[in-house]
């Protein structure tokens, strides 16, 4: 039901079933089930969760699953009432998401590019390299989810490309613009994945797109990977993002792909986009979830009325 009606995407069908696994599993302390579950039965699980340590964005996200499941049950005809109906979720404050400043994202982006041109290093650490400063180009030039990074296209390496199309949350489909420093990244990075994916034959002749020892297969992929997903994981870049910082003198923890996303947006926040562009370009289906970059808009307010008032001074 998610995935064909309401078009979630792999990681939130994961998630739920992860959720719906761990509730299953308590009520199963009871002797209790999945569908015959009380409302009762459920808070005691939320209780559980709390007693856990589990923080309440977690909590709420679990109910979420809950009541997604007890609803769908109740419409199917499998439960004559919702069960999860009257929960009350935890209260949650809405903290304000890690920025980077715009220092310590040319730092990021200058120790990926050194990284990819240093002396000495091997063709498959060049190219480790460049992937990673293409990656980082691309993330903060648009501010794209991860997931979404990660699973470009290869057509969307077109040396001429001003604009990339990016499939979102839902399978929406949106137009985001690439600066030349991202299109330099990509342009250098498809040159190296091209020299690797060709292989020589035993006349010395190379064919292209044919992948060569040790290398990732040619796919439909711009970040190529050897596992089942065919594409470069979430997981490997920001492992690969936290090792970069902890090089450039970036403490680890203050570092995620998600990081660099907010980033973006407070950045342009911050030089007066305008909060609609933002939405747009991040994606946001509503406008109060581009809200959270609204503390931006008030310092950049703040700061333009002392330093432009004639009388801020007095």
């Amino acid at each position: 039901m998610l995935t064909a009606e309401q078009g979630a995407g792999n990681n939130t069908v994961d998630a739920y079933r992860r959720d719906l696994e761990d509730l299953s599993a308590f009520l199963g302390q009871s002797r209790s089930a999945l569908v015959k579950a009380s409302t009762d039965d459920l808070r005691a699980y939320l209780a559980d969760l709390d007693t856990r340590g589990f923080k309440s964005s977690s909590v709420a996200r679990r109910l979420s699953a809950l009541r997604h499941l007890y609803r769908f049950l109740l419409g199917e005809g499998l439960r004559d009432d919702d069960p999860a109906a009257i929960l009350a979720g935890p209260k949650r404050g809405r903290p304000l998401p890690k920025v980077l400043s715009i220092t310590d994202v040319d730092t990021l982006l200058a120790r990926a590019k050194q990284t990819a041109e240093q002396a000495g290093i091997t063709p498959a650490q060049r190219m480790r390299g460049l992937r990673l400063s293409c990656l980082l180009e691309v993330l903060y030039a648009t501010g794209l989810r991860v997931t979404e990074l990660v699973t470009l296209p290869l057509a969307a390496a077109r040396r001429d490309a001003r604009m990339i199309v990016v499939r979102g949350k839902g399978g929406k489909e949106r137009f985001v613009p690439l600066n030349e420093s991202a299109k330099q990244a990509m342009a250098d990075y498809l040159a190296a994945l091209e020299a690797v994916q060709a292989t020589p034959k035993a006349d010395g002749k190379i064919v292209k797109g044919a992948a060569s020892k040790g290398s990732p297969k040619a796919t439909k992929w711009l970040f190529p990977s050897f596992g089942e997903s065919g594409h470069l994981t979430r997981q490997h870049f920001a492992r690969d993002l936290k090792e970069l910082a902890a090089a450039a003198g970036i403490p680890p923890r203050l570092i995620s792909p998600h990081v660099l996303r907010h980033a973006f947006a407070s950045h342009l926040l911050h030089n007066g986009a305008d909060l609609r562009i933002v939405q747009t370009l991040l994606g946001h289906t509503d406008i109060s979830t581009t809200q959270i970059y609204t503390h931006v808009i008030e310092e950049r307010l703040k700061s333009l009325v002392r330093d432009l008032h004639p009388l801020a001074g007095a």
